[in-house]
């Protein structure tokens, strides 16, 4: 049987006149510092605002942050966030594509309202390297990535990996006519936060993301059948009593919390040319 490459959550197709726009501006007080009250924002914070646009959260941010990164690829915009912000010397506008922007190095979080169709690669930029320097996130995305990011079947081993060293909730929906100009779909409040005790520490990031993409290859398969290349009839017997789960179960149904149990009882008692190695 050919393996398939399980991607993340599908993200709605979006039209081209919202990615020629690039991002839907928000001008609503009341849902920004919503936000920033959900991000739990300190002074002591160094948050970054990722399409920062014309300002309307980072202003806001400067308010209780210690240190704002404004990030802002359009020149036009940028150039007036500099001037709206020239007396403020804790804020620093940065005009670049986030995806070349260098992260700070001190402990960040994030608040923003990022362009829709970046969602993805803006997430596996925060969330790819957890022993970096991210802590937490509210960002505003489309409503169906966000459940698609935080749904209760795990069908993609980068997500698995996300949600392992990350807490990702659905906080708000927030409808689209909150927007100007308004997008095609309803937004959502993503709430993101580095967990303090993850089911699996994080040296063994590298060999739990092998785990991963091997158990989800197919992600509908039974755990039995799934998980038999690498545990023995018995072992798996003892495997599905510690995980609570039933062997025909699809694999997809395990969580965050049973899948750590499934990578330490692989430590503990399958032998090491029994672990899978990750794909190239």
């Amino acid at each position: 049987m050919k393996q398939r490459n399980h991607r993340l959550p599908k993200e709605r197709k979006v039209p081209e006149r919202d990615k020629l726009h690039g991002q839907h501006f928000l001008q609503d007080r009341e849902l920004i510092l919503e936000m920033i009250g959900i991000a739990g924002i300190r002074t002591t914070d160094t948050v970054v605002d990722i399409g920062a646009g014309a300002g309307a959260i980072t202003l806001l941010l400067a308010k209780k942050a210690g240190k704002v990164l404004a990030v802002e690829n359009d020149p036009v915009l940028a150039a007036a966030l500099r001037r709206r912000t020239g007396e403020l010397r804790h804020i620093t506008v940065v005009e670049k594509d986030f995806a070349i922007t260098r992260l700070p190095q001190e402990p960040f979080c994030v608040v923003a309202n990022i362009p829709f169709y970046m969602t993805t690669a803006i997430l596996t930029r925060l969330l790819d390297s957890p022993a970096e320097a991210f802590q937490r996130a509210v960002l505003i995305v489309a409503h169906g990535a966000a459940k698609g990011f935080t749904a209760r079947r795990i069908r993609s081993a980068r997500l698995l990996a996300w949600r392992m060293w990350f807490d990702i909730k659905l906080a708000k929906v927030v409808p689209r006519h909150r927007f100007s100009p308004p997008p095609s779909v309803d937004a959502a409040l993503l709430h993101i936060r580095r967990k303090s005790s993850p089911p699996v520490p994080l040296q063994h990031r590298a060999r739990f993301i092998a785990l991963a993409e091997y158990g989800l290859r197919y992600p509908d398969l039974p755990i039995h059948e799934a998980l038999k290349g690498i545990f023995t009839p018995p072992q798996l017997k003892q495997l599905l009593r510690a995980v609570g789960a039933d062997r025909n179960d699809p694999i997809c149904r395990l969580n965050e919390r049973q899948w750590g149990i499934v990578f330490h009882t692989m430590i503990a008692h399958v032998e090491r040319h029994r672990w899978p190695a990750r794909r190239k």
